[in-house]
């Protein structure tokens, strides 16, 4: 037996959301796992739970479904719902298995579906496992920095030191206060990339320039390692 794919409703139009529970409901192989009428409900939801199918608002406050992909460092496969046929377009560079033309027909909504599911490997004998989510690798992330969200380029972040119910990202030449706590950021950043030197610091692997005992160099910039991070810090640095 396969298990039903995990979907999350992402809208901040409840009329979308009965539609879309409805059609869901009325399909063995899809079950929801969550509802979210905003992106940045989505985000922390995101982080907190996997999911396998994703059905996506664009056109939302604050936060728009394409800038929500964006910020993520994978995504689960994705349908995107718009009453905008131009900016669901923009949608397949980021990977998104198709997109819904509000309103949304049921047929439509079953042939969407379908792709999704012939894209997903043969589960046979594996009872338990679910089908796993694609993922869409990014060099980037979205982060609020006052009224605005601002694209922070990845190669370019060299560390980042949690200020109290904020974080402070370093990069070149200046400086982005972000409204997310270190675990928060922690979560949407490569760990191929990025580690946890302290409580209050994630750094980027390929910044480090010297480990001195518990002080690690970046620049002209010395940075403290907790004695809890220091041998996966070691470990990672020899590798």
């Amino acid at each position: 037996m396969i298990e039903p794919l995990r979907c999350l409703i992402v809208d901040d139009e409840i009329a979308a959301h009965y539609v879309l529970e409805n059609y869901i409901g009325r399909m063995d192989r899809l079950v929801l796992a969550g509802q979210c009428y905003n992106a940045l409900d989505a985000l922390n939801f995101l982080h907190r739970q996997p999911i396998d199918l994703l059905f996506l608002d664009i056109n939302m406050p604050e936060l728009t479904g394409l800038e929500l992909l964006s910020s993520l460092s994978y995504a689960p496969r994705t349908i995107l719902t718009t009453a905008y046929t131009e900016f669901a377009l923009q949608g397949y560079d980021f990977g998104v298995t198709d997109y819904l033309v509000k309103p949304i027909p049921f047929p439509r909504f079953l042939k969407a579906v379908d792709r999704v599911l012939a894209q997903q490997p043969a589960l046979v004998g594996s009872p338990t496992v679910s089908a796993p989510a694609s993922v869409i690798p990014t060099d980037s992330i979205m982060v609020k920095v006052d009224a605005d969200w601002i694209r922070v380029k990845l190669d370019e972040l060299l560390y980042a030191q949690s200020w109290g119910n904020y974080v402070k990202l370093f990069l070149p030449g200046r400086m982005l206060l972000t409204p997310l706590t270190t675990t928060e950021l922690e979560s949407r950043l490569p760990t191929d990339q990025f580690i946890r030197i302290h409580k209050s610091y994630i750094v980027a692997l390929n910044k480090i320039e010297r480990l001195s005992g518990n002080t690690l160099h970046i620049g002209d910039t010395d940075l403290p390692v907790g004695i809890t991070f220091r041998r996966e810090l070691t470990d990672r640095l020899h590798k």
